[in-house]
């Protein structure tokens, strides 16, 4: 068989783009954060994970310009060799002490942080439980360690009892390490953490946090999942991403700093990757800088989605319960998902489809998301659009 044949197979991209219901790969041509430009139009942003909005803030630009003159473009090398600035460390050290911990290291993005951590301390005889729900990078964290011989169990989303069950059945003497995203980036659940906190200390495992979709969202003054719990000293790892809140590109891990140097020392994802670049390190102290100074923008971002998961939820949708930027409106087919988005589209409205198999049958659905720079007419405007389309297609 000729490994290039299910290229050519696969037809079903082609067949929704003749349809013109094709929803992925848009290209924003201006960005103002509520609202974006696409195909010469003006329409609503609600599918960014932008949820500060401070990708367009004066600071965050100023800062990336700055550091674009001082530093350059990029950095040439690997963190191990000749790629790391002094804008890294105080980087690393500045996100120690926002989340209380002994150390920090940064990744080049958020999906290669997870390979950067599970396959470098999971090893032969370990185990991964993980989240069924975990995002993608987790799980090609888990499948790298298996890789390398040790093993990985899922258990169900969320189930703490189910969670329990499975590592009962594991070894004793079996090194364990149980991840979970904080806020599941399809559901905008939050994890149960303390009663996973507490079948993790019965049972002699370790914890990481992924708080990609939790920073800036949840927490004291945005400090993500562990901070919510009152569990900093508890979680053994928070890993996250520069991609949402932080307005801009990268990953980090969080933790002690005996098991950070391990990493920084036998993570190949560190060692053989290039560093983030100059502007994307210094947009990211920038809009650390915003967070600190400014918290409210952490209550108005709850407050602005809360907002739109009230009013969508009194239409008659079937909105996923939650308390997080994201507010996911299930629809039930892969076909009713397309032409929703189409229509909310053409209304001025972008969303993000999830179809399956990204999400199980009958639980396809409209995921948005909300930034705190949202005013209250851009929200009005996106439950009375979805208020229009969805009588239309006989939803509500």
């Amino acid at each position: 068989m000729d490994i290039f044949a299910k290229c050519f197979e696969f037809t079903r991209a082609d067949e929704v783009k003749k349809l013109n219901l094709y929803p992925y790969f848009r290209a924003i041509e201006e960005n103002e954060g509520p609202v974006v430009q696409i195909e010469g139009r003006k329409v609503v942003m609600a599918g960014s994970n932008n949820y500060l909005g401070l990708t367009a803030h004066p600071k965050v630009k100023e800062a990336v310009i700055n550091a674009v003159k001082k530093y350059g473009s990029g950095c040439s090398g690997s963190r191990y060799l000749t790629g790391t600035l002094d804008l890294h460390i105080e980087l690393e050290d500045r996100l120690a002490k926002f989340f209380g911990t002994e150390a920090v290291l940064l990744f080049s993005t958020g999906y290669q942080t997870a390979q950067g951590i599970i396959p470098t301390l999971v090893q032969r005889g370990d185990y991964v439980i993980s989240d069924k729900d975990n995002h993608a990078c987790i799980v090609a964290g888990n499948l790298m360690a298996k890789g390398s011989t040790a093993d990985f169990v899922r258990y169900k989303h969320n189930d703490m009892k189910d969670l329990e069950r499975v590592i009962k059945k594991l070894p004793a003497k079996s090194g364990k390490l149980i991840v979970s995203d904080g806020v599941f980036s399809t559901g905008g659940e939050i994890v149960e953490l303390d009663k996973l906190n507490e079948i993790a200390k019965k049972y002699g495992a370790r914890i990481l946090i992924d708080d990609a979709h939790s920073v800036g969202v949840i927490g004291k003054g945005g400090r993500g999942t562990a901070s919510e719990f009152n569990l900093e000293k508890e979680v053994d790892l928070t890993m996250g991403t520069f991609s949402k809140t932080f307005a801009s590109l990268g990953g980090f891990v969080a933790g002690q700093e005996r098991i950070i140097n391990y990493l920084k020392h036998h993570s190949p994802a560190l060692i053989f990757s290039a560093s983030p670049t100059p502007a994307s390190v210094a947009a990211a102290l920038a809009a650390l800088d915003i967070l600190e100074k400014e918290p409210e923008h952490v209550s108005r971002l709850i407050s602005n989605s809360e907002r739109v998961r009230k009013g969508l939820s009194s239409l008659g949708y079937n909105v996923v319960p939650g308390r997080t930027a994201i507010v996911p409106v299930i629809v039930g087919s892969d076909e009713l998902a397309f032409q929703m988005w189409r229509m909310l589209y053409d209304a001025g409205v972008f969303v993000n489809v999830f179809i399956s198999p990204g999400v199980p049958p009958g639980r396809q659905m409209m995921r948005t998301s909300y930034m705190s720079t949202h005013e209250e007419e851009h929200l009005d405007f996106i439950v009375s659009t979805f208020e229009k389309v969805g009588k239309a297609l006989g939803l509500i």
